[in-house]
């Protein structure tokens, strides 16, 4: 038997024949400390107070006295019980609270139990004082909540089943959607996924047959699945979920999750779902609004565009929409547009007044001085960084100064304001650095950008991003050499990053090196990373300059699929137009144009092919 197992023996019988006196000046410092916890429980203890009634003259009276239901033996056992936790005896001290909680049948007094026995680290003694509680107050939720996480931390999972059950049979029909939206979390640190899924699946079978919570359980179990990479399993789970109830935004929101983690499949569900319903319920995130997001960050710009125009129509009063879509607009350059996009964004979000609104009103007004300096009217500009107070946003507001001084034809100036700019954070020193770099990536300074990311990288030698884009502008600088040695330098330390074999790999193919080491590097890429389509991207681009069309093809179409980009388009659009498909090229190509007509890649294959789309 171990010491932790030894100090929680049942020692009722020994702490109450105890009859040692403590000594008077150590003990009344525990002794004031044991009532006072004693008597929040007692407080809890005492009978339920009668109903308010309308006030009197007696009100004035001091209210009567409402005795504890503890009698005075039981006083005395919490009182000893809560003094040996607290002087070492954690196990005596569990037996008598525990004790005492039975007797009363008080749920406060189990839930103590329980915390004294978590304290010492005994999850067994844990274990038993939940489930005696569950026991003796069946209807309470929260000793049948008690017992599921102590079973999960225990990694006793394949006995959680009937307490899930329990949990969602006890929960009301108006809270039941929230306790299964909640099962995926709890079970989320659970090592044998697997298992936890068969057992909430069981769990689930009557959940999964009730009209009302159906969407919510088929979600739950796509959720879990997600867990385990299961994603065609996790999307048939969604339908299901959306075929019980197309109004309910669970399953459109688990569709959501899977079309960031490259499951294109999953976008009709979402929208299905906001034909249906375009306004998702208060208290749930937004279909409407994370469906932009994610189309945002999937770099598909108008499809992202015409949801947010849909948005604003719909729901005006929303603020963070106009804001999203005052970024596309100042990016497509419809200057107009988004001034006034941002002018309601502005005023919503003075009025919502919390933190959020404060940190969006800082973007909206970097937002207004990128159209300031876009219509060269640079004083504007200005005038809308010095509204920007919050010292964590200064940076980025001298970051736009900076771009401002530089469209002048004041590059060292610009420079010489982000060198000189106060560090108030430890990580300011990187971020300056970072910005200068960027800012002479933006004027196609790559040889300085390259300088510029050398010191940061030599300043600080553990950051293997600065390593990486540094490697990148080397490449830009012309120097392969450098950017090759840099990224077998970063694959040494950081074995797993996949952007560096891939970046390597992708190199060497286009400059039509090496080619079978260069598709070896990229494997590796994609291996880590089997999702990404630019790590796509490059694994049709190595087989198109080995010779092999017809596979070049096929991998380069399912990327474009997954990630509409113009240098995938540059790439997909040569293949076809090498394999004769001209007409189906040129679509490919206006498509990139239109997604991104400055992009280098697009630019350079169209005046190589001297083709105009």
């Amino acid at each position: 038997m171990n010491t932790l197992h030894r100090r929680f023996q049942p020692a009722l019988s020994r702490a109450n024949g105890a009859k040692r006196r403590p000594h008077r000046a150590g003990k009344q410092i525990f002794l004031l400390s044991a009532l006072l916890l004693v008597s929040s429980v007692t407080v809890l203890a005492q009978t339920p107070p009668t109903p308010p009634t309308p006030a009197t003259p007696a009100d004035r009276l001091p209210p009567p006295v409402v005795n504890s239901a503890l009698n005075a033996p039981l006083f005395y056992q919490l009182l000893l019980g809560e003094l040996k936790v607290q002087t070492g005896e954690p196990g005596t001290g569990f037996s008598l609270i525990l004790d005492a909680a039975r007797k009363q049948r008080d749920a406060l007094l189990y839930r103590r139990a329980v915390d004294v026995a978590l304290q010492a680290r005994s999850g067994e003694a844990a274990l038993s004082a939940a489930r005696a509680w569950a026991q003796d107050l069946p209807q309470n939720p929260e000793a049948h909540r008690f017992v599921l996480q102590i079973l999960l931390a225990l990694n006793r999972v394949g006995e959680a089943g009937p307490v899930l059950r329990a949990i969602l049979d006890r929960s009301t029909p108006s809270e039941r959607n929230d306790t299964l939206n909640a099962i995926p979390q709890t079970f989320a640190r659970v090592t044998n996924k697997a298992l936890a899924l068969a057992v909430v699946r069981e769990a689930l079978t009557g959940a999964l047959k009730q009209n009302a919570h159906a969407a919510a359980a088929w979600t739950t179990l796509g959720r879990m699945e997600l867990a385990l990479d299961q994603l065609p399993q996790s999307l048939a789970s969604a339908r299901l979920g959306h075929q019980s109830n197309p109004a309910s935004p669970f399953p459109a929101l688990l569709a959501l999750e899977l079309l960031e983690r490259g499951q294109p499949d999953a976008e009709a569900l979402v929208r299905r779902h906001l034909q249906v319903s375009p306004q998702t319920p208060p208290g749930t995130p937004p279909v409407a609004l994370t469906y932009a997001r994610i189309l945002l960050d999937l770099q598909r710009y108008a499809d992202a565009r015409s949801q947010l125009d849909a948005i604003t129509a719909s729901q005006p009063t929303l603020a963070e929409p106009w804001l999203l879509l005052a970024t596309l607009q100042v990016q497509d350059n419809a200057l107009p547009a988004a001034t006034t996009s941002l002018q309601n964004y502005m005023a919503l979000a003075r009025q919502a007044g919390d933190e959020r609104s404060a940190r969006g009103l800082t973007q909206a007004y970097l937002q207004m001085a990128q159209i300031a300096e876009k219509q060269n009217d640079f004083a504007a500009a200005n005038a809308w960084l010095d509204r920007i107070e919050n010292a964590d946003d200064i940076m980025a507001a001298q970051m736009r100064r900076a771009s401002l001084l530089a469209r002048q034809g004041q590059l060292a100036q610009a420079r010489a304001l982000l060198r000189n700019h106060p560090e108030r954070r430890p990580e300011d020193a990187r971020l300056k650095l970072v910005a200068e770099a960027q800012l002479l990536r933006d004027i196609k300074a790559w040889q300085q950008a390259y300088e510029v990311y050398a010191e940061a990288s030599q300043r600080f030698p553990q950051d293997t991003e600065l390593l990486y884009d540094q490697a990148m502008m080397a490449e830009k600088a012309g120097q392969p050499e450098t950017m090759e040695r840099l990224l077998r330098q970063l694959i040494a330390a950081k074995p797993d990053h996949q952007h560096a074999y891939n970046a390597l790999g992708y190199s060497l193919a286009d400059r039509n090196e090496r080619l079978p080491e260069a598709k070896q590097l990229i494997e590796k890429a994609a291996e880590l990373a089997p999702n990404d389509a630019y790590i796509q991207d490059s694994l049709g681009w190595v087989e198109f300059r080995l010779g092999n069309f017809p596979r070049a093809l096929e991998i380069l179409q399912a990327a474009y699929r997954k990630r509409p980009d113009a240098e995938i388009a540059a790439h997909l659009g040569e293949v076809l137009w090498t394999m004769g498909q001209r007409d189906e090229a040129l679509k490919i190509w206006r498509e990139g144009l239109l997604l991104a007509s400055d992009n280098d890649t697009l630019n350079a294959t169209l005046k190589r092919f001297r083709v105009t789309p």
